[in-house]
């Protein structure tokens, strides 16, 4: 397995590397989440988005627990080596935990904040089997 392409990136201090995930169909940005280097060889070994949760500490398969999987059809790297987008196929349609296509809704109109975008299933439903502790 050749892991070369792990040294063109240029990782953050805390080993780490911003993800930016859009919808390969439409160009939608979905969302952006991190990657250390055991996230992103996962990722090109099984096809399926794998991301580091800072909050977790913990590697985080995207759809693990919400069905949401992120089927991943081309990666690519910023001119700088600090950012990847992935070019991905949105299992369900929802990419953000708020049940929503987009991690990225709110709009600044006029100093403030505005929902764009409506719910398209309710969380509480979407990880009802998710152990919370």
């Amino acid at each position: 397995m050749n892991t070369d392409f792990l040294q063109h990136i240029k990782w953050n201090s805390d080993g780490l590397v911003a993800a930016i995930a859009q919808d390969s169909s439409s160009g939608r940005v979905l969302m952006m989440a991190w990657m250390n280097a055991e996230s992103l060889q996962l990722s090109v070994d099984t096809g399926d988005a794998v991301y580091w949760s800072r909050s977790r500490a913990k590697l985080w398969r995207k759809g693990e627990s919400s069905g949401n999987v992120q089927k991943i059809h081309a990666m690519e790297l910023d001119c700088d080596g600090d950012a990847l987008l992935l070019q991905v196929e949105q299992l369900g349609n929802i990419a953000c935990h708020t049940g929503r296509q987009s991690c990225f809704y709110r709009r600044l109109n006029s100093g403030d904040w505005q929902t764009t975008e409506a719910v398209l299933k309710d969380p509480a439903t979407m990880y009802q089997n998710v152990d919370k502790s």
